[in-house]
Order: structure tokens, then C-alpha cells, then sequence
């Protein structure tokens, strides 16, 4: 998986379940540091744990390692 693909994939989980627009450094403490809900960083945590688990066992991904 490259970087950009990687960094979507996060960009995604951001906004699905943390409701954050953005993870870019905006240098503002309103900005950077949202109020997030435990149960949102819990869903956003399985999201990327399946994320990665779909990665690891995409045909792709096992032929590039070869």
C-alpha cells in the first residue's frame, strides 16, 4: 500500500467516525485539538484495524511482498 493510499484510507476513518475534516497541522489549538468521544476513537480504532487486516490479505499486497 503506498503512502497516499494509506494516508486516504486514515483521511477517511478521520471523518467517518471522529468527524475531524482534516488531519493537517492547522497551528490552531481549536483546530488541532478536537473533543472527541471515546466511543469514536473506539470505532475509528476497529475501522483501521480492518483496514490493515484488508491490506495484508489483498491479493496484491501478498504478490508485491514475493
Amino acid at each position: 500500500m503506498s503512502n497516499s493510499t494509506r494516508d486516504q484510507q486514515l483521511q477517511k476513518i478521520a471523518l467517518d467516525h471522529l468527524f475531524i475534516a482534516t488531519l493537517e497541522t492547522r497551528s490552531s489549538d481549536s483546530l488541532d485539538f478536537p473533543d472527541v468521544s471515546v466511543w469514536a476513537i473506539k470505532t475509528a480504532l476497529q475501522a483501521a484495524f480492518e483496514a490493515g487486516r484488508n491490506a495484508a490479505a489483498s491479493p496484491s499486497q501478498t504478490q508485491a511482498k514475493k
